[in-house]
């Protein structure tokens, strides 16, 4: 009698909820949300009172889509480097949970359909959504593996929001437009170098170049950036007051806001380890919602 042989075949079981998160992941869904109040806010600046709640929605969905979009993009290419990185690693593509090409196509549809949304308001904000999009996947995405100046250029992506939002509304690149732009762009740096001071092994293992170094560690020079930057706040305050871009009360709230950032980023500068750079780094998290929440207030 021939012995039967028998095969077991090990199903894995994917629920609704595994897929939830795991798509979370895929499009970061916290940093997108983050991106995307900060157009919406800068949508409600321009607007004042006379906010329109269909545009709203159509900004709303379309920048949900293109930071998605990027977002993916992203991590296609960096799956491989990903799995690397102990914060990174349990993201869907690094695991081999989503399948690349699959990945792709989710992009190719909400890039799609996200600069279809953005057009119906105007075109230079679709142009700078789909800008925003390939600067930042196809520019600071390989550049971090080279350069430091990746910072830089991952700041112009990182900063767009804004812009985007105030021409959703105006149609027209402002100086309130600029004005915004110039705060958010700044931001970004102690924001990032906070985030690369605390995760520096990792991305040091991956091969990223994002951080100024000397003999193989952080250069302490970056403690100085730092504060130069934050403090670079306060004369584009200066100027937008001047400018009468804002009230005098929003620039007072303004500068109070800055202050705590940049006495956070005094105490990065002066200790220049990781518990004054994770408190920077909330600190960054805390700053740009209450800018933007006080220019709405305060705008001219």
């Amino acid at each position: 009698m021939k012995a039967k042989e028998q095969v077991q075949i090990r199903t894995a079981s994917i629920t609704l909820r595994d897929w939830i998160q795991d798509f979370e992941l895929l499009v970061k869904f916290r940093l997108s949300t983050f991106v995307v109040f900060s157009s919406l806010a800068a949508y409600g600046i321009a607007a004042g009172s006379e906010i329109r709640l269909v545009p709203f929605l159509v900004l709303m969905a379309g920048g949900f889509l293109i930071t998605f979009a990027a977002n993916i993009l992203n991590e296609i290419l960096e799956a491989d480097y990903d799995r690397m990185m102990e914060r990174t690693s349990n993201r869907p593509l690094a695991a081999r949970r989503w399948n690349p090409s699959s990945a792709l196509v989710i992009a190719g549809i909400f890039s799609l359909f996200g600069i279809i949304l953005l057009a119906l308001l105007n075109p230079l904000t679709s142009f700078l959504g789909t800008l925003s999009l390939v600067t930042y996947a196809f520019l600071y995405t390989p550049l971090k593996r080279y350069s430091p100046v990746s910072v830089i250029v991952g700041a112009i992506p990182g900063a767009l929001p804004a812009l985007i939002g105030m021409i959703a509304h105006d149609g027209v690149v402002t100086t309130g437009a600029l004005f915004l732009f110039a705060i958010q762009f700044i931001w970004q740096f102690p924001h990032f170098w906070s985030i690369g001071f605390l995760s520096y092994d990792q991305y040091k293992k991956a091969g990223y170049k994002l951080l100024p170094e000397d003999n193989g560690e952080i250069d302490r020079r970056l403690g100085t950036q730092t504060l130069v930057y934050t403090c670079l706040l306060i004369p584009i305050i200066a100027i937008g007051y001047m400018m009468q871009l804002i009230s005098i009360w929003g620039a007072i709230g303004l500068v109070l806001v800055s202050s705590y950032f940049i006495w956070r980023a005094w105490v990065f500068y002066r200790r220049f380890d990781k518990a004054s750079a994770r408190a920077l780094m909330f600190s960054s998290f805390i700053f740009l919602p209450l800018a933007l929440l006080v220019l709405w207030w305060g705008i001219q």
